[in-house]
């Protein structure tokens, strides 16, 4: 069943209007008819089964038929603090660690980011990377729409890994030297309703700098595994991993 994501709540008779890009979707692309059901995910992060009562050109009207109750959300919120990489790497990063459970995502510019970032284009970039998060939510049956913010300093982001209750590193240099235990450590010491901070460098990894002034503010420096994981690669091997922790271990 189709799902989309509906900025706002239902009226107090269980209806509401889908419109925009999602009633084209619905018309035109799924070309669902009156009586058809779609998921609806509200404001809220309540979903809902749903059937259309009426559709016009640019309008699509629901009602509710039954709230579901069992939420597809992990039991930490991870925000994955990703270096801006070179291409699309973080259109890719965006869209699997959606599917994967990601709360929000935290792009930063780091010493060894390739890629400068155009503020004045930047704001296109963050509606593409949305629009890529919204696609991948309703793909995985999510209950929540992770934000992603535009990217901010690296000063900034060590100010920002103050407010998260458990902040991991993705170091190699850790990773090289044998260290296997410490991302295992970080997330025994969390609990579920705690939110975690993953932090990725861009391709060239953190400085050893960049790494002192996380771990001055309370992060965990890393290995993930014995293996030296790709900038895309390692927040989907975290994602992984802090699902098996507190969903499958369970």
């Amino acid at each position: 069943m189709q799902r989309y994501f509906y900025d706002g709540l239902p009226d107090e008779s269980n209806q509401f209007i889908m419109n925009g890009e999602d009633a084209h979707h619905i018309i035109r692309v799924m070309r669902m008819q009156v009586n058809d059901q779609l998921i609806a995910v509200f404001s809220d992060e309540t979903s809902a089964v749903c059937h259309i009562n009426q559709i016009t050109d640019d309008n699509v009207f629901c009602a509710i038929d039954h709230l579901i109750v069992n939420s597809p959300e992990l039991p930490v919120q991870v925000t994955i603090a990703q270096g801006l990489p070179k291409g699309d790497k973080l259109e890719l990063v965006i869209q699997k660690s959606t599917e994967l459970g990601a709360f929000s995502f935290l792009p930063f510019t780091a010493e060894r980011s390739i890629v400068k970032w155009d503020a004045k284009k930047g704001a296109k970039k963050v509606d593409r990377w949305s629009k890529i998060a919204k696609e991948a939510a309703e793909q995985s049956h999510r209950h929540h729409l992770p934000a992603i913010s535009a990217p901010i300093s690296f000063k900034e982001l060590v100010t920002a890994s103050k407010s998260f209750d458990t902040v991991v590193v993705a170091f190699e240099e850790q990773a090289k030297n044998g260290e296997r235990s410490l991302f295992s450590k970080a997330l025994e010491n969390a609990s579920a309703g705690q939110s975690i901070l993953v932090v990725v460098g861009p391709e060239g990894g953190l400085s050893e700098r960049e790494v002192t002034q996380l771990e001055e503010a309370g992060a965990f420096s890393c290995g993930f595994g014995p293996r030296i994981l790709r900038t895309e690669t390692a927040p989907l091997y975290a994602l992984a991993a802090i699902s098996y922790h507190f969903e499958l271990m369970r």
